[in-house]
């Protein structure tokens, strides 16, 4: 196995801080409240938001909204073809993105109601809980969930002994860490922290303020493509 970084370039050219190409769009699927499509790096996702409607048949909050959140890989999405049946690890991303999202929302404004939340792959790269959390928060917005902010997610990693921003697929197998983190930054708040492998604690303080860093980035693109969507339609009235 070759380093991972040489000169301080990574294998696919980026700098340490560097985040992959990052598309996003709003409004995607029609028949949905609202939706969104994410290309972060090679990752290709499409999120689905329907609701909110009557939730009696499924067991009632009288307070607020339940949310439920499917996280599905196309059999096709990876270089192995997997089963089309849920796996363990899709159940575990689905409450992982549920949880990351929940926070953002004010759902006591709509009580004794569902919320579903259709996450699919496409095609999966390193960091697709991350780039999936992105996307759904657009496709909230986009649905006109009352947010107290969007929810931007990216991972950071130590590879090669040095912290890095936005880890790809290569990085996250090879790598000695992966720290996926979700932010409210207006609230400034963690709302997904999650890691695999072993960090200082100063390591750990500096991955953060990395992840923040780049949270702020991805909320201006959150923000384009909501923007997009919505003043283009404004001016073509």
């Amino acid at each position: 196995m070759g380093n991972l970084i040489v000169d301080g370039k990574r294998t696919d050219g980026r700098g340490l801080l560097d985040l992959r190409p990052l598309k996003l769009e709003a409004g995607t699927i029609k028949n949905a409240a609202g939706s969104s499509y994410i290309e972060h790096g090679k990752n290709k996702i499409y999120v689905a938001v329907y609701g909110p409607k009557d939730s009696h048949r499924y067991g009632t909050s009288m307070e607020k909204a339940v949310i439920r959140c499917r996280y599905h890989m196309s059999p096709f999405s990876t270089d192995e073809r997997k089963s089309p049946a849920p796996s363990r690890r899709e159940i575990e991303i689905s409450k992982v993105i549920r949880d990351a999202l929940e926070s953002s929302l004010i759902l006591d404004e709509f009580p004794k109601t569902l919320l579903d939340i259709y996450v699919e792959v496409l095609q999966s790269d390193g960091g697709s809980r991350s780039a999936s959390i992105t996307a759904a928060s657009v496709a909230l917005a986009d649905a006109g969930i009352p947010m107290k902010d969007l929810v931007e997610a990216v991972a950071v990693g130590k590879v090669d002994g040095t912290l890095v921003v936005d880890l790809s697929d290569k990085e996250d197998k090879e790598g000695e860490v992966d720290l996926p983190i979700a932010f409210l930054l207006n609230e400034n708040m963690i709302t997904l922290l999650q890691m695999d492998g072993k960090m200082t604690v100063e390591e750990f303080k500096e991955a953060v303020n990395m992840a923040k860093e780049a949270a702020m980035k991805i909320k201006e693109k959150q923000k384009e493509a909501l923007g997009k969507k919505y003043f283009e339609k404004v001016d073509e009235k």
